[in-house]
């Protein structure tokens, strides 16, 4: 393997730093985006219940917000949960933009890497042929392991820049999905968060209920007396 390379010139140079940061990419992505760490089962129930009670205070909404990034789009809800039903929506918006980029974290640098790694091997190719054609003119025809030199260097650069692209594609596009998946669950559980915030709060359990009140009685006049 170390042969194949070597072979490539210095045209795999590029490809072989850009496969290094692909591959970095693809590791921390996997293990940046598992559902465990972006959206903990049962966190949304969790947080409506705290948000029914009415049981939160300045703890409960920092350890929230550093849970997960479903943790810190509910407790910017919950950070305004006294305002109107429109601030809280302006409130989730804002917070979930910041949280949908952090998601996207290096997906631009592995799709630029997917785009320019063919380049790079038709870079090594042009290079390699060039190669080939100043031997064939310094030393002719009749020296075939010159051009097969400059042939090989060619090829070698072509394959190694589709094999690092073509991975790094997919991926890109993979990642790229479960990112809008969990954006569109996070806003149904903002939504749901929303409407409970919304809801005015239940009677405590055993509260006695206001009793109506009876309509009173039209005094009558006092007879007058003799």
């Amino acid at each position: 393997m170390l042969d194949i390379v070597m072979a490539g010139g210095w045209g795999m140079l590029p490809i072989l730093v850009c496969s290094a940061i692909a591959l970095a990419i693809i590791l921390e992505r996997f293990w940046s985006l598992r559902r465990s760490t972006v959206m903990p089962p049962g966190l949304g129930d969790e947080v409506r219940k705290w948000a029914q009670s009415r049981s939160l205070d300045a703890t409960h909404l920092r350890s929230l917000a550093e849970n997960s990034p479903l943790g810190e789009l509910l407790a910017a809800a919950l950070a305004v949960r006294n305002r109107s039903r429109d601030e809280i929506k302006e409130r989730l918006e804002d917070t979930g933009r910041h949280v949908a980029h952090r998601m996207e974290r290096f997906l631009n640098t592995l799709g630029t890497i997917a785009l320019i790694g063919p380049l790079l091997g038709l870079l090594g190719t042009v290079i390699g042929l060039i190669r080939m054609f100043l031997a064939v003119m310094v030393s002719g025809v009749g020296d075939p392991m010159k051009m097969a030199g400059g042939i090989g260097e060619a090829l070698i650069c072509t394959a190694s820049g589709l094999i690092v692209a073509i991975p790094a594609y997919i991926l890109h596009r993979y990642f790229r999905g479960r990112v809008t998946g969990y954006c569109m669950d996070m806003e149904r559980e903002a939504t749901a968060l929303l409407d409970t915030l919304s809801t005015p709060p239940r009677p405590a359990a055993g509260a006695p209920r206001a009793a109506a009140a009876a309509p009173t009685a039209t005094p009558r006049p006092a007879r007058a007396t003799r």
